[in-house]
C-alpha cells in the first residue's frame, strides 16, 4: 500500500497537498488515524510482584504450619517458620522486580522533533504531533518520525539496518515501486525510526503511531504474554506433588493418632471457635507431630537455593560476556535446541570490507577484516606494491562522502570500506582530500546508479565516478592498463563483465570506478577512463564458524535469518558452515504450513519481522526450545516470543535489549555457546541439589512417620525423633549451605557433547526417583537405629542423636551425588567450606547453652534446639553409620546404572 501508487494519487487519497495541511485538517486527521504515539505495555507494581511470591503450593503449606503453631501456643516455631516464608519471598521479589520496558525505547520516537509543511509554512513540531497527511521534510542526520511516502528525492539514503537487517544504506526514490513485498524493497517509503544517512527529501506521512511499521512491531511485543519457563513449570509441578503427598501423610498420621487416643468429643461445637481452640490445645502433641511432618517434607530452601544458584550462574556468565536479564532463562538456555540468529552484526562484523580488486586485467586479493587499516595486496598468491592500484583506490577514497575515525563510521559503510582499502595501501585520506579538493558533486541517484565528483589538482581538474559496474562501464571509452591509457576494446569489456559476474556470484558487492581529466568547472561523465572494480563483503566474525561447529557437537541447530539478499546469505552461510535448505521471505509467504519444512531450513533471506515470528513459532510447534539472537528493532518481537531472546550489547538497539532475556556484551556469537555450556552446567547443579534436598526430606518424613507408628503400636505413645525447630535448622542451614555450594560445581567434561535435554523431561527422572527413594529409606533406617539407641537414656538424647545423625548423613549424601557426575572430590572449595561450616554450626547447637534464667523461663530450656551434649562414643556410632550408608548407596547406584 502507498508504495505502488503515484505520489499525486497518495496526496489525493489522504486529502493533502505539497503546501501542507491546515489546522482544521490536522485535527481531523488526528481523530481519524490516531496520534503518533507508541502505546506502552502495562507493568506490575512492586506490591503485586511481592504478593505473587506467595502463590506456591509449598508456601501455602508453610503458612498453614505457621498458623497452627501459633494457635497451640508454639510461638518460637511459628516465628521461625514465618521468617523463612518472608526470606523465600524476599529472594523471589528481588529477582522479579524488573520493569518490563520493551516499548519504552519505541515510545522515545514521540520525543523527536520533525520539520513539516503546514499552510505553506515550514515549521518544527514534536514527532508526537505529526499526523497522516503532513508533508515531512527530511535531511541528513534526521530520524524519521512516521512512515513517509517520498514525493521529492535528492540523493536520499537511509539506514534501515535496525528495521530490516540490511547492512548497507538504502537508496531511496520517489518512483512507484510495483511487485514488491518486503520492507527492504519499498524504496519510496521512509520508515519510522530509521535514520537519514545522506541527501534530502520531501514526502507525505501515510502511517503514524501503532499503524506504522515500527508500531506494528510494538504491538507484536505488547501482545506477547510472559510464559513460565520450563524450570518454573517443573518446580511448580514438583511442589504440588510434594504438597499433595504431605497433606495426605499429615492427615493420616493425625487421625491415626487421634483414633488411638479415643478423644471425648461429646461437648464439641463445630460453630464455636472456643471448641476448636480447646481441641487444638488438648491435642497439641498430635498437632505438633503433624506440623513436624509438614516442615520435614517441605524443602523450604529449594526456592532460595534455586534462585541463588541461578544468580551465581548469572555472575559466571557475565564474566563470559553474557548478561542475563531474566533469571530462569539460565536453565532455558541450557535446554536450547535451535538458535535463530541475525546475520548482520552477529555472525558478521557489520563492517563492509574490500576483499578483491580488478584492475590491469588481473584479480587482486586484499587481506584484513572490518575497519582495521592493516592489510596486504596480492595477485595469484604473490604480494604486490599497492601503488600499482593507485588510481582505483584514489577514486574510491575521493568520490566519497563518508569518513572513518577510530573505527567508527560517519556515513555509508560501503564508502567506509573504500576509505579503509585506500588506507591499507598507505594513503592518508586527509592529505589526499587536501591535495585534491572537491569542487562539485553529483550525488548517487537510483536512476543514474553512480556518483560523480569534481576535484582540483596541481595540474588539471579531474572527474571521479563510482557506481554500478555496468553503468560505469557504459560511460567509458578508454581504459587504464599498467599505467597507460588506451582505447577500450570488446575484449576489455568482456573481461570486466566476466570479473563483475564472478564477484556477484560469490555474493560480493561490486562497484566500478572511472575518471577523466578536464578543464571544465562542472561535472561531465562522458568519455571516461575505466580504472577498475572493487568487491566487498561484510565479513563473518572469526569466531562464528567455530561456535557453529560447537553447536553442532552439542546437538543445537543454527538458523541464519537475515534481511539481505539470498545470494549474500548463502555465501555467508557457506563460509560459516551452515548446511540445509534456503528460503526467502517471498517463498515463505507461499508456504501454508511452515512446520512441515522448518526443520530442514538453515538460512532465511529477505525476511520481515512477521516472518521471524512465524519461524520461531513453527520451531516451537515442533517441540524445540528456541533462542533468537538479534540487535535491531525488527528482532524485538521474535526476541520476546522466543524461549530465550539474545540481544547484542554493542550493536543492539535499546528496544532489542529490553525485549531480550540475555545480552551479549561483546556481540560475539561464540559467547552464546559459552553461555549454553554454563546453562547446562547450572541445570546439572539444579538436579544435584534437588536430588540432595528431596532425599533428605523424604528421610526426615519417614523418620517421623515410622517412629510415630512404632510408638503408637508399641504402646509407648507418640515418639517424635525431631522437633519442628530442629527440622527447620536441618532444611535451611545444614542442607541449604551445601546445596547452594553445589551451584558452583565445575561442569562435567562431556557437557557440550551431549544432545540437549528433552524440554518435557521432568526434574525427577525414573533413575533419580529410585535413587532418592532408596537413599531415603537407608537414611531413615540408620537415623531410627541411632534414635532408639539414644532413647535408652532419654528422649532429648535420642532426639539429639537423630538430629545430629541426619546432618552428618546429608554431608555424606552430597559427595555421593557429586560422584555420580564424575566431579573430583576437592574441585569445589565452596562446597568444602559449606560442609565445614554446617558441621561446626551443628556442634555449636548441640553443645552451646543459654544459661540465663529469663531465657529458661521464656522457652522452658537452656538450649534453643532441645539438645544434650554427645559423647565421643555417640559420634563414633554416627560416623560408622554414615560410612556404611555411603558404601551401600554407591553399590546400589552402580548396579542401577548397569541394569537400566
Amino acid at each position: 500500500m502507498y508504495h505502488d501508487e503515484q505520489g499525486e494519487e497518495v496526496l489525493s487519497n489522504l486529502g493533502s497537498r505539497l503546501s501542507g495541511l491546515t489546522a482544521a485538517e490536522v485535527t481531523s486527521s488526528s481523530q481519524k488515524y490516531g496520534s503518533n504515539i507508541i502505546n506502552e505495555k502495562k507493568q506490575d507494581g512492586a506490591l503485586v510482584i511481592f504478593i505473587r511470591q506467595f502463590k506456591s503450593f509449598i508456601i501455602y503449606i508453610l503458612i498453614g504450619a505457621t498458623l497452627l503453631s501459633r494457635m497451640i501456643g508454639e510461638i518460637l516455631d511459628s516465628v521461625l517458620i514465618l521468617l523463612i516464608l518472608l526470606l523465600i519471598a524476599f529472594f523471589g521479589f528481588m529477582q522479579e522486580y524488573k520493569a518490563q520496558k520493551s516499548i519504552a525505547e519505541l515510545k522515545k520516537i514521540s520525543g523527536l522533533m520533525s520539520t513539516v509543511m503546514r499552510e505553506g509554512k515550514e515549521i518544527i513540531i514534536p514527532g508526537a504531533d505529526v499526523v497522516v497527511g503532513d508533508i515531512l521534510l527530511l535531511n541528513a542526520g534526521d530520524k524519521v518520525s512516521a512512515d513517509v511516502r517520498l514525493l521529492e528525492v535528492s540523493g536520499l539514503e537511509t539506514d534501515e539496518s535496525s528495521l530490516t537487517g540490511e547492512s548497507t544504506s538504502v537508496h531511496k526514490t520517489y518512483l512507484v515501486q510495483e511487485f514488491t513485498k518486503s520492507l527492504g524493497e519499498q524504496n519510496n517509503i521512509a520508515f519510522s525510526g530509521t535514520t537519514i544517512v545522506k541527501g534530502s527529501a520531501k514526502g507525505v506521512v501515510v502511517r503514524v503511531g501503532m499503524a506504522s511499521e515500527i508500531g506494528k512491531i510494538a504491538k507484536m511485543i505488547s501482545e506477547h504474554d510472559e510464559e513460565e519457563t520450563s524450570l518454573q513449570k517443573k518446580l511448580n509441578a514438583l511442589g504440588k506433588k510434594i504438597g499433595a503427598v504431605l497433606i495426605v501423610i499429615c492427615i493420616v498420621a493425625f487421625f491415626l493418632g487421634l483414633l488411638l487416643e479415643r478423644p471425648d468429643l461429646s461437648g464439641f461445637d463445630i460453630f464455636s471457635w472456643q471448641s476448636y481452640l480447646l481441641f487444638f490445645t488438648t491435642y497439641s502433641e498430635l498437632i505438633m507431630m503433624a506440623i513436624a511432618l509438614m516442615v520435614a517434607g517441605v524443602p523450604e530452601s529449594l526456592a532460595a537455593v534455586v534462585t541463588l544458584s541461578l544468580a551465581i550462574g548469572v555472575t559466571r556468565m557475565a564474566k563470559k560476556h553474557a548478561l542475563i536479564r531474566r533469571l530462569p532463562s539460565v536453565e532455558t538456555l541450557g535446554a536450547t535446541t535451535v538458535i535463530c540468529t541475525d546475520k548482520t552484526g552477529t555472525l558478521t562484523r557489520n563492517e563492509m570490507t574490500v576483499r578483491h580488486i580488478y584492475a590491469d586485467r588481473k584479480l587482486y586479493d586484499v587481506t584484513g577484516t572490518g575497519y582495521a587499516t592493516k592489510g596486504e595486496f596480492s595477485t595469484s598468491g604473490t604480494k604486490i606494491d599497492p601503488s600499482l592500484l593507485q588510481m582505483v583506490l584514489r577514486i574510491g577514497a575521493l568520490a566519497n562522502s563518508s569518513s572513518v575515525s577510530d573505527g567508527k563510521v560517519i556515513g555509508d559503510p560501503t564508502e567506509a570500506a573504500l576509505l579503509i582499502s585506500a588506507t591499507k595501501a598507505g594513503h592518508d585520506i586527509h592529505t589526499m582530500r587536501s591535495m585534491y579538493p572537491k569542487r562539485d558533486e553529483l550525488p548517487f541517484d537510483s536512476n543514474r546508479k553512480f556518483m560523480a565528483t569534481l576535484h582540483g589538482s596541481p595540474t588539471v581538474n579531474q572527474v571521479y565516478v563510482k557506481g554500478a559496474p555496468d553503468v560505469v562501464l557504459g560511460l567509458c571509452n578508454r581504459i587504464l592498463l599498467n599505467g597507460v591509457v588506451r582505447q577500450m576494446t570488446d575484449v576489455d569489456k568482456e573481461l570486466i563483465i566476466e570479473a563483475n559476474e564472478y564477484f556477484a556470484d560469490n555474493a560480493l558487492r561490486v562497484l566500478g570506478f572511472a575518471y577523466k581529466e578536464t578543464s571544465e568547472s562542472s561535472i561531465s561523465t562522458n568519455n571516461l577512463i575505466f580504472a577498475g572494480l572493487q568487491a566487498m563483503r561484510d565479513p563473518p566474525r572469526e569466531s562464528a564458524r567455530a561456535a557453529i561447529s560447537r553447536c553442532a557437537s552439542a546437538g543445537i541447530k543454527v538458523c541464519m535469518i537475515t534481511g539481505d539478499y539470498k545470494a549474500t546469505a548463502v555465501a555467508i552461510g557457506n563460509d560459516l558452515g551452515l548446511t540445509g535448505r534456503v528460503l526467502t521471505g517471498a517463498e515463505l509467504d507461499d508456504v501454508p504450513d511452515l512446520t512441515k519444512i522448518v526443520e530442514e531450513v538453515s538460512i532465511y533471506a529477505r525476511v520481515n519481522p512477521e516472518h521471524k515470528l512465524r519461524i520461531v513459532r513453527a520451531l516451537q510447534a515442533k517441540g524445540h526450545i528456541v533462542a533468537m539472537t538479534g540487535d535491531g528493532v525488527n528482532d524485538a518481537p521474535a526476541l520476546e516470543h522466543a524461549d530465550i531472546g539474545i540481544s547484542m550489547g554493542r550493536s543492539g538497539t535499546e528496544v532489542a535489549k529490553e525485549a531480550s532475556d540475555m545480552i551479549l556484551t561483546d556481540d560475539r556469537f561464540a559467547s552464546i555457546v559459552d553461555a549454553v555450556e554454563e546453562g547446562r552446567s547450572i541445570d546439572d547443579s539444579i538436579k544435584k541439589f534437588v536430588n540432595f534436598l528431596l532425599s533428605s526430606n523424604i528421610a526426615e518424613v519417614m523418620v517421623i512417620f515410622v517412629a510415630m507408628l512404632i510408638g503408637i503400636f508399641s504402646g509407648n505413645g507418640l515418639l517424635l525423633p525431631l522437633t519442628a525447630v530442629q527440622l527447620l535448622w536441618i532444611n535451611l542451614v545444614t542442607d541449604g549451605l551445601p546445596a547452594l555450594a553445589l551451584g558452583v560445581d565445575p561442569a562435567s567434561r562431556d557437557i557440550m557433547k551431549r544432545p540437549p535435554k528433552d524440554p518435557k523431561e521432568p526434574i525427577l527422572g525414573h533413575r533419580m526417583l529410585f535413587n532418592i527413594g532408596f537413599i531415603g529409606l537407608l537414611l531413615m533406617g540408620c537415623t531410627l537405629y541411632l534414635f532408639f539407641y539414644g532413647l535408652t537414656e532419654s528422649v532429648m538424647k535420642a532426639q539429639t542423636m537423630a538430629f545430629t545423625a541426619l546432618v552428618v548423613f546429608e554431608v555424606a549424601r552430597v559427595y555421593m551425588i557429586r560422584s555420580h557426575y564424575q566431579v573430583p572430590v576437592f574441585s569445589n572449595v565452596y562446597l568444602f567450606l559449606a560442609i565445614v561450616i554446617s558441621l561446626l554450626l551443628q556442634v555449636f547447637v548441640v553443645y552451646f547453652r543459654f544459661d540465663y534464667p529469663w531465657f529458661i523461663e521464656k522457652f522452658g530450656t537452656e538450649n534453643l534446639f532441645g539438645t544434650v551434649p554427645l559423647s565421643l562414643i555417640d559420634w563414633g556410632y554416627i560416623a560408622g553409620c554414615a560410612v556404611g550408608m555411603f558404601v551401600i548407596g554407591q553399590i546400589v547406584f552402580a548396579l542401577s546404572r548397569r541394569f537400566k
